[in-house]
């Protein structure tokens, strides 16, 4: 019904004024992210018999659309996991405003005024896609086990002295290493430019140690952070090809040879195809399970969760709680001998 569509185009535009009203959403970007998103799912909507109202949008109906869209192309690339969870999440913060929208309506004089200068929050955190047991809390971060990222590193980590290769690949393998040996998320590498590199900027062993200047983006600040020292060494390989590639531009990582900036698509494509390269699933979670091994594996070799929050950029305290929450048992490096006892603890000053 046209009306039924209606009614849910209104509900995310009183929840897209809010936001903003409330400074909440202020980058233009994520506000065109947002409306495409919620464009595409009225428009599947109003093909629906009977079309779903907003209350609607949960468990089958919302796996419904999600499977109509796989393989497309989106505002926000291809449609990935991390896509479907912005997505429900989207979903649930507008279903959120209307039932407080309604609450107001319904409220007296005393009870709106106190709604009014209250934020509207879901009333349940219960995921819409799948039924939720008793007891479950927030699943943990999508990241890599042990052996796997063994398995990854020791691919980015080869010379790659095949001289067929393509400085695409190292690019990409580049950019996979920045991410696993230092944490950075997809827009973090695709945002480096040459100027944000550090080197020699440590006087520690192994000299010559790598740092970068990320620059800020979303919710995080710009932020200096120290590179593990095998994804160090690919990075110097990468600066040496595309020096010798003769590579314009001032990113790190171009997407062609005159220098022009990486695209999200192109990057999130390029991740993907390393990823297989490692013998790993490619649509497991995207690159971002990068990022987040490299939280989880800092913190089992000691670092405190302040130190691992300054090199991610997190200034939400709740980001590092969920990291800690999903650490075996066993979470602490085994006891090093006495003799090693100043190495371990120079080595609690760089990320492994």
């Amino acid at each position: 019904m046209a009306s039924r569509s209606f009614a849910l185009q209104q509900a995310f535009d009183h929840w897209l004024a809010h936001q903003r009203s409330t400074g909440r959403l202020r980058r233009s970007a994520s506000v065109a992210v947002y409306q495409a998103m919620w464009q595409a799912l009225v428009a599947w909507c109003r093909t629906q018999k009977p079309a779903p109202r907003l209350a609607d949008l949960q468990g089958t109906t919302l796996l419904g659309y999600l499977a109509s869209r796989h393989g497309m192309l989106t505002a926000d690339g291809v449609l990935s996991p991390r896509y479907q969870q912005r997505l429900v999440s989207l979903v649930r913060r507008v279903q959120a405003h209307q039932a407080w929208r309604a609450q107001q309506a319904d409220a007296g004089p005393g009870q709106a005024l106190a709604l009014a200068t209250a934020s509207p929050s879901p009333t349940s955190r219960q995921p819409l896609l799948q039924p939720v047991h008793p007891g479950d809390g927030p699943e943990p971060p999508l990241h890599l086990l042990p052996d796997q990222a063994g398995r990854l590193q020791a691919l980015l980590a080869d010379p790659q002295d095949d001289p067929r290769a393509r400085w695409q690949q190292l690019r990409d393998r580049c950019a996979a290493a920045l991410q696993l040996g230092a944490g950075l998320g997809p827009g973090d590498v695709r945002a480096l430019q040459l100027t944000d590199l550090r080197p020699g900027a440590i006087d520690t062993v192994p000299p010559h140690r790598w740092q970068l200047m990320v620059p800020a983006n979303g919710s995080a600040p710009a932020h200096l952070v120290p590179l593990a020292d095998w994804a160090a060494a690919v990075l110097a390989r990468w600066l040496a090809i595309r020096k010798a590639q003769d590579l314009g531009g001032p990113w790190l990582l171009p997407s062609t040879r005159s220098g022009k900036p990486w695209g999200k698509v192109a990057q999130y494509e390029a991740a993907r195809r390393v990823l297989a390269d490692a013998g790993l699933d490619a649509d497991g979670g995207g690159s971002f399970r990068l990022r987040h091994t490299f939280a989880m594996r800092q913190l089992q070799h000691g670092h405190d969760a302040g130190t691992v929050a300054g090199w991610l950029g997190v200034v939400d305290p709740q980001v590092m709680l969920r990291y800690e929450r999903a650490l075996p048992v066993a979470t602490s490096v085994k006891p090093q001998p006495e003799a090693d006892a100043q190495a371990t603890t120079a080595s609690l000053l760089w990320p492994v």
